[in-house]
């Protein structure tokens, strides 16, 4: 059992350049999966589309939510897609089997006057500041992921040129930036992280104030830091500016296609939730604002 597990890891890693996230959601499925198999007395490569069924079953039972059994499903038909690729099985088992539909919620965004709020509070008159600033601010013109954001490097950046070029996936996607986030990156790049760097061969774009590359928990308690100096009242996330991002360019007229790209979206579907969420707050304007509504 662990050895197709572990060949279903390097799978992920691999061949699907699965992000770390995706890897252990997926192998810990896989492996709660194999561990109630197992108590059945069924072997994985025994495993019929009956077995996939009443394990979703049970999974319900258990009180599991809807979008956890979706992820389960989805993580077991992953699983079985590789043994299939390798040749171990001439069929996927759970090739058939369907989750119960997940309603998926809109994401939460920030007002545009919520993000000035936020982009406000750095205090830039110090080192850390003036770094924190320079990580919302990129975070927020760029839209890209908190997982992208911590393993970018210097040379990622093109000031000059007043762009990012973000790796991701084994693809490589341009973003513009605009002024002030430029201002704000250059301040960093050229008074700050050359005093917080131990040594000249560090090449992470960001750094902490031991010199070390930012992590996603050190950026992470950041955020929520500045989001109660602010007092927002909105739980924010890193995602939190990433989705503002999209939507705020959808409300300005920005074309779908183009913010896809700009988010590394492999599927237009993807882009298409900031839409519904567009909508939806306008018909929420309409119900409020509508004498006869």
């Amino acid at each position: 059992m662990s050895n197709l597990i572990f060949a279903y890891e390097n799978y992920l890693k691999n061949e699907k350049q699965a992000s770390a996230n995706t890897v252990c959601s997926y192998v810990r499925d896989v492996k709660q999966f194999a561990a109630v198999m197992a108590g059945n007395g069924l072997e994985l490569t025994d495993v019929l589309g009956r077995d996939v069924e009443e394990y979703t079953r049970t999974l319900t039972r258990k009180g599991k939510s809807p979008a956890t059994i979706t992820r389960s499903v989805a993580s077991i038909k992953s699983f079985y897609q590789c043994l299939v690729a390798r040749g171990m099985l001439d069929q996927n088992p759970a090739k058939d089997v369907t989750a119960a539909r997940v309603e998926r919620k809109l994401p939460q965004v920030l007002t545009s006057r919520e993000v000035e709020l936020l982009l406000e509070q750095p205090d830039c008159t110090d080192l850390k500041g003036c770094r924190d600033r320079a990580m919302l601010e990129l975070l927020y013109a760029t839209g890209i992921r908190v997982s992208e954001l911590i393993t970018l490097e210097i040379d990622d950046l093109n000031l000059p040129g007043s762009v990012l070029c973000c790796h991701s996936k084994g693809k490589e996607r341009v973003i513009p930036l605009y002024p002030a986030a430029v201002r704000a990156l250059g301040e960093y790049i050229h008074s700050v992280r050359p005093r917080l760097v131990d040594s000249m061969d560090e090449t992470a774009l960001f750094v902490n104030m031991h010199g070390e590359p930012m992590s996603r928990q050190g950026f992470w308690k950041l955020i929520k830091y500045y989001q109660e100096r602010a007092g927002i009242q909105k739980d924010i996330t890193p995602h939190t500016l990433r989705h503002s991002f999209a939507t705020h360019l959808l409300e300005n007229g920005a074309d779908l296609h183009a913010i896809q790209e700009m988010m590394g979206h492999a599927d237009i579907s993807s882009t298409q939730v900031y839409t519904r969420l567009l909508n939806q707050r306008i018909k929420d304007v309409y119900l409020k604002a509508h004498p006869r509504a």
